[in-house]
């Protein structure tokens, strides 16, 4: 069961980060949003809540492992730890090699510089929005609180999302969604003792749910910081997508069902899922002010 939820979130992962990759911040993560298609792999849909900005994808010098540290995040490098220069985009692999008799080595296409691999960092860090959008149980702090948001909003929903993952629960639901969001600015972050999950997948769920977003985890270098953790360890990102998935699903046959019957049972069970989603969404630029408590 590990593998499938961490096959299922790397593949997440991925969609983000390139996502991010596109200046394109999604900023409405949740389980309703993330389609399974007929292979098994996943696609994210319903992008009414993305946020369009700039962003320069760099290549940054770092070193090729990460497991010697005793950083602050499980045994991960920081950012000042692993960061030794920059390198712009332009500085990418060539698509056309030159022959062989006259190629470079890989230090001299930047790919491996003193010893060190490169790392792909495209998080758009300097983009700012005060819209104030969402679905309730998944709004990072700084979006309640109207103190504008960037990238760091996914990072947050990506914590909340592997969490329900996990335990099958939103850790900040209220019994309201003034409650809801009381509990996500005001209340610490709680792990419920059952189901048990591996101590790599709570210290993972921890530094993504950091209310603070400036101290949050993958804030600056984004996927990058995220796939180097140890829940995510042996996983081979370059064929993610070309891995089995673990659950292929049987297609959906609409010719078994009788049409006066059953069909619109199915689309008034649809309809109600839809309303119900709905009621559950923060409008497009409402006013954080309407929590007067915060």
């Amino acid at each position: 069961m590990s593998y499938c939820y961490r096959f299922y979130c790397s593949e997440i992962l991925l969609a983000l980060e390139y996502l991010h990759m596109l200046g394109i911040v999604y900023r409405d993560l949740k389980p309703e949003n993330v389609l399974v298609r007929d292979k098994g792999h996943i696609m994210l849909s319903d992008f009414d809540l993305s946020l369009r900005c700039s962003v320069n994808p760099t290549l940054v010098k770092s070193s090729s492992t990460h497991e010697s540290s005793n950083g602050p995040s499980g045994g991960i490098l920081s950012h000042d730890q692993t960061v030794h220069g920059c390198m712009q985009h332009s500085s990418f692999f060539p698509r056309i090699l030159p022959s062989k008799k006259n190629r470079k080595t890989k230090s001299d296409f930047g790919l491996v510089v003193g010893g060190c691999l490169p790392e792909l960092m495209a998080e758009p860090t300097n983009v700012r929005s005060m819209s104030f959008v969402g679905t309730h149980e998944y709004l990072a702090p700084e979006i309640i609180r109207g103190e504008g948001h960037g990238s760091a909003v996914d990072w947050w929903t990506f914590g909340i999302f592997l969490y329900e993952l996990l335990h099958g629960i939103t850790p900040f639901k209220g019994s309201g969604n003034k409650a809801t969001l009381f509990n996500v600015v005001g209340q610490p972050l709680r792990f419920p003792e059952k189901p048990v999950v591996s101590k790599v997948a709570r210290d993972l769920i921890e530094g993504l749910l950091v209310k603070e977003p400036k101290k949050r985890f993958a804030y600056k270098r984004g996927a990058t910081e995220i796939k180097q953790h140890p829940f995510f360890h042996g996983v081979n990102w370059a064929l993610v997508r070309s891995a089995t998935p673990p659950i292929i699903p049987e297609p959906f046959d609409f010719s078994k069902y009788d049409r006066k019957t059953d069909i619109p049972a199915l689309d008034k069970k649809v309809a109600n899922i839809i309303a119900s989603d709905k009621s559950n969404h923060t409008k497009p630029d409402s006013s954080y002010e309407d929590f007067e408590y915060f």
